[in-house]
């Protein structure tokens, strides 16, 4: 029972489990946006190249990676050199025309990139790319 004296208490609003659950979303937007991005090969600083063009492709490029320190990926899977046009040629299936890019380290040595050219030229069918940035 109130005593008329007593003061009304007026009415809140707690804004502050509102906050939380903006923040929140916000978090969980702009983690998902991060995993977003397609990354094809695996993390290399390619050479820089002011006259480097888009290739046209019309399925999913097969991904063929030199890091720093010489191994070779494909698709972010490590082979050897020695089995790498068999890697290719499951990796195309069916197709008769791949597009191929060679994510090369710009520290490689120059022979280990052209002996794995030389390599994917073994590939009926592989068209290949070099993957470069801009200046």
């Amino acid at each position: 029972m109130r005593l008329p004296d007593e003061p009304d208490i007026p009415a809140q609003i707690n804004i502050v489990p509102m906050i939380d659950v903006i923040f929140a979303i916000l978090t969980f937007f702009i983690m998902s946006t991060l995993f977003l991005t397609r990354s094809e090969g695996l993390p290399v600083n390619l050479p820089k190249a002011g006259s480097a063009q888009q290739q046209q492709q019309s399925s999913a490029p097969i991904t063929v990676t030199v890091d720093a320190a010489g191994k070779i990926s494909v698709n972010r899977k490590a082979v050897a050199i020695d089995v790498l046009p068999e890697q290719v040629r499951t990796f195309m299936g069916n197709n008769s025309e791949a597009l191929v890019v060679i994510n090369a380290d710009e520290r490689v040595n120059h022979g280990q990139v052209v002996a794995v050219m030389d390599r994917l030229r073994q590939v009926q069918g592989a068209k290949l790319a070099i993957a470069t940035q801009k200046p």
